[in-house]
This record gives structure tokens, C-alpha cells and sequence, in this order.
């Protein structure tokens, strides 16, 4: 039998992916101190069950610490095998030593989850492919490209679509978009000088005439993203789209996205969107039936090659 529940930060989505496979929440307390440690309990007997523990790991890392206590209390209660659905997986750019003396987080947070007790992760679009490997229990790395691809087809004319990256490190996600559709690509090459701040940036390729989708994992202040949006405009883009499957939003993101020239911004509830901000051009995709298909495929021993289209 399966039991899931949900960390705080991910309690609305938690219940969608519950409501979604049949089931109920499992309802958790947190307890917090004055002096800002907390601590969970989960309320109903999981000895011998199967638990699913959704929680996305957006800062502050309270969410996290928060993910690792469900997943030791879960492990001291005896639970047959603990299941971490992380539709976000935070510190995912942290993924290589890009400099001399700095940590690689990613590492970190899969060391973490597997001391604290996880037997399976499942999550969503991670920043680079490799972090699979960072992991010496199984991970379902799952694809929003199969809702996104969906969503274009339906809504768009496909036969004066151009695929675009926002930088060269996505050139590999936007190519597979630009195969599957059919249509052609174009890349932008940023320079930074220093993390959040794009220095320079060009396109490579034609968007002369083309309604231009720039895809990416995530989107952060949303920096890159407007500036690559004007620039495809600049260089005769008739509109441009993009698609970005964890909405981070951070800093003035919300501002940016509201004064920029995209039409569009499409995104999925990995992560929740700030209450009270302008969303006016964010359209949000539900991702909490592909998690719920997923684990009912995993407690019944099936197949989930369908949700891996790129």
C-alpha cells in the first residue's frame, strides 16, 4: 500500500499528485522553535508501506532539511521503501568544478538524501543530465517536453516556428525540440561577467520572419531570457515565446517577464508561483498527473519509457 505526503512548500502540489492516483495526503506536522529549527511527524502509521514524499527544493534550504527530516522519519518508522518526488531538485547548477575551491552541491544533495535514507528519487528536467549519476539509488528523470510539445502543437502554427536556446549550454534540449517539430534553430551566445548578469549576447541563425520559442530548464531573474527575446526581435523575430519548466523567478523575474517582448511564457507547477505577482503573460502547464502515472507505473512494476520524449 502506498502512503504519500508532502513537504510544505509543496502541500498544493502534493495533493494534486495524492488526488491524482487515488489516494489522500498523509497529513505531516511541523513543529517550529523560536529560534527557527523545526521539526516533522507524520501522522499515520507507514511500517511496512510504500513512501512517497513530494517536495520540490526551492531556497530557502529549510525546504530541503525539511525533504531529508520526512525521509528519516520515514526510514524510523519502518517504511517498507521511501520514494522522493522532487518536481524542483535545488543546488542542480552546482553540477561540475567549474573554478578552483568551490563545491559541487548537486553531489552534496544526493549524498544527503540517500544518508537521510531515499531508496528512489523521480524528478523533473535537471539541469544537466550527469546528476542521475550522482546517485547510487535509482532516479526517474522525467521530461516536461511531452506536455510542452503537446501544448505547441495545439496552439501554434508549427510551419513558421524557429526552436531557440538562450545560450550554448542548451543547444542539445532545443535541437531534439527543433527535430521532433520539424523546424529550424537558433542559438544565442552570452557572455557573463559575473553569476545572474549577462555581459554580451548574439544570435546564431535566421528568426527573419519566424515565431521564435526559446527553451530552457529554468528561469531565474529572467535576465537572459528578455534580453535573448529582444534580441530575436531585433534580428526579425515576429514574436517570441519561451518555455522554461521550473519558473525560479527570482529578483525582479516577474518585473522583467511583464515589460519584455515575449507573447508568452510557459512554464509547469514544479514550482509555485508568488502570490500577488503579475502572471499576466505566464501560462502554467500541471505537471501532477505525469508524477501520479509515474508512480502508479512504479508500484505496479511498469514501464515509464513513455514519459522520456527528450
Amino acid at each position: 500500500m502506498i502512503k504519500i505526503l508532502a513537504g510544505s512548500t509543496s502541500l498544493d502540489f502534493g495533493k494534486r499528485v495524492a488526488a491524482a492516483y487515488g489516494s489522500e495526503l498523509v497529513p505531516v506536522t511541523t513543529t517550529r522553535f523560536s529560534d527557527g529549527e523545526f521539526t516533522v511527524s507524520i501522522e499515520e502509521t507507514v511500517r511496512g508501506k510504500e513512501v512517497v514524499i513530494v517536495q520540490s527544493t526551492i531556497p530557502p534550504t529549510d525546504n530541503l532539511f525539511e525533504l531529508l527530516l520526512l525521509i528519516d522519519a520515514a526510514k524510523r518508522a519502518s517504511a517498507k521503501r521511501i520514494v522522493a518526488v522532487m518536481p524542483y531538485y535545488g543546488f542542480a547548477r552546482q553540477d561540475r568544478k567549474d573554478k578552483p575551491r568551490v563545491a559541487i552541491g548537486a553531489k552534496l544533495v544526493a549524498n544527503m538524501l540517500m544518508a537521510a535514507g531515499v531508496d528512489r528519487v523521480i524528478t523533473m528536467d535537471l539541469h544537466a543530465d550527469q546528476i542521475q549519476g550522482f546517485f547510487e539509488v535509482p532516479v526517474d528523470h522525467l521530461y516536461g517536453s511531452s506536455l510542452f510539445l503537446k501544448y505547441i502543437q495545439d496552439n501554434l502554427d508549427v510551419s513558421n516556428l524557429c526552436i531557440a536556446t538562450p545560450d550554448t549550454g542548451g543547444t542539445k534540449r532545443a535541437n531534439t525540440y527543433a527535430k521532433h517539430l520539424g523546424v529550424d534553430m537558433a542559438i544565442c551566445y552570452k557572455q557573463r561577467k559575473i553569476a545572474n548578469e549577462v555581459a554580451e549576447m548574439t544570435v546564431i541563425g535566421d528568426v527573419v520572419g519566424k515565431d521564435v520559442i526559446i527553451v530552457d530548464d529554468m528561469c531565474d531573474t529572467a535576465g537572459t531570457l528578455t534580453k535573448a527575446a529582444a534580441l530575436m526581435m531585433e534580428h526579425g523575430a515576429i514574436s517570441v515565446r519561451a518555455i522554461c519548466t521550473h519558473a525560479v523567478l527570482s529578483g525582479p523575474a516577474y518585473e522583467r517577464i511583464a515589460d519584455s517582448v515575449l507573447t508568452e511564457l510557459i512554464v509547469t507547477d514544479t514550482i509555485p508561483l508568488k502570490e500577488g505577482a503579475s502572471t499576466e503573460k505566464i501560462k502554467v502547464l500541471h505537471v501532477h498527473d505525469m508524477f501520479a502515472q509515474v508512480l502508479k507505473c512504479l508500484m505496479s512494476n511498469q514501464s515509464i519509457s513513455s514519459h522520456f520524449i527528450i
